[in-house]
């Protein structure tokens, strides 16, 4: 499901089942993460499919990528993988104005 940043956001806050799932490149990770967030980057392919198969299905997804197009095709992908509840933020991080952890 799309939702705008206000949504996901709020969603995300109100969620005890939630994993925030950033798909993009570890180089664009270097901009920033939103907070809690891990990291399987979308491009690995086979490799992203290896990795999220090893998610919990049972939990709430809020996956998101630079713009929004990367993570809407994760969320597909993890749709059709078993998980019930995905969460594409659109237009990913380079729009996103909430909180923002740096990379140590």
């Amino acid at each position: 499901m799309n939702l705008t940043q206000e949504d996901w956001w709020a969603k995300l806050q109100e969620d005890e089942n939630a994993v925030v799932l950033d798909v993009r490149t570890a180089d664009e990770c270097l901009d920033g993460v939103i907070p809690g967030a891990i990291n399987i980057d979308i491009y690995k392919g086979q490799g992203f499919v290896y990795q999220v198969d090893e998610l919990d299905k049972s939990k709430n997804y809020y996956v998101y990528c630079k713009a929004g197009g990367r993570s809407a095709q994760a969320c597909h992908i993890m749709s059709q993988m078993g998980f019930s509840t995905t969460y594409n933020l659109m237009g990913g991080f380079s729009e996103w104005d909430g909180p923002v952890d740096e990379l140590k």
